[in-house]
């Protein structure tokens, strides 16, 4: 006689549905939390604009910052934005909104205060951090266990003392106009591999 089959989680409909409820709850749950960083966002960008003594426009917020870091400012093309990491937003929500989103609105408020020329966690920025109730510590103490590290894209580089080994960050600012040197020799950086003796007849 052959025995009952067993229904497994991918035959089963009580297991199909209760998988179902629980994705739901964890999408329920992390909207909640990102509509939590949002609201704190909102709130600490007013009190910004007091502290600072102007308006405040709302930055171009998004969740898609991944990896370990936990939140981004940044300014493309005159537009101010926020990136936050919406797997540490879930992870953490309570520290995330004590630490990060001031931190990051801290920046935002740091560049309309004293313009881009400032040193990103310099006094300027760590007292509007201290205002808005934040320690102001440069990195986050969320845990990242099974994130994955940002690699970058290397290009190489060279200049009369030697080869050198460039992020794409930096590949792509010179291809937008920046210039950078070597430290050893002071000239300026070009595109490429060093020549070798026998191809610069």
């Amino acid at each position: 006689m052959a025995s009952p089959r067993v229904p497994t989680s991918a035959s089963s409909p009580d297991a199909r549905r209760a998988v179902a409820r629980a994705n739901a709850k964890q999408v329920d749950a992390g909207e909640a939390a990102r509509e939590r960083v949002l609201a704190q966002t909102t709130v600490l960008l007013d009190a910004g604009g007091r502290l600072i003594a102007r308006p405040v426009p709302r930055p171009r917020i998004t969740f898609d910052l991944r990896g370990r870091s936990a939140g981004q400012f940044r300014v493309d093309g005159g537009e101010a934005s926020i990136r936050y990491n919406a797997a540490l937003v879930a992870r953490d929500t309570p520290q995330f909104l004590a630490q990060t989103v001031p931190h990051e609105v801290a920046h935002y408020l740091a560049y309309l205060r004293f313009g881009g020329h400032i040193r990103p966690h310099g006094l300027q920025w760590q007292r509007l951090m201290r205002a808005l109730g934040a320690d102001p510590r440069r990195c986050h103490e969320l845990d990242v266990t099974g994130l994955a590290t940002r690699r970058l894209r290397r290009y190489p580089y060279y200049c009369q003392c030697g080869e050198h080994a460039l992020t794409s960050i930096r590949h792509n600012r010179i291809l937008r106009g920046a210039s950078y040197s070597c430290r050893a020799c002071g000239e300026a950086l070009r595109s490429g591999r060093a020549p070798t003796p026998e191809t610069e007849s």
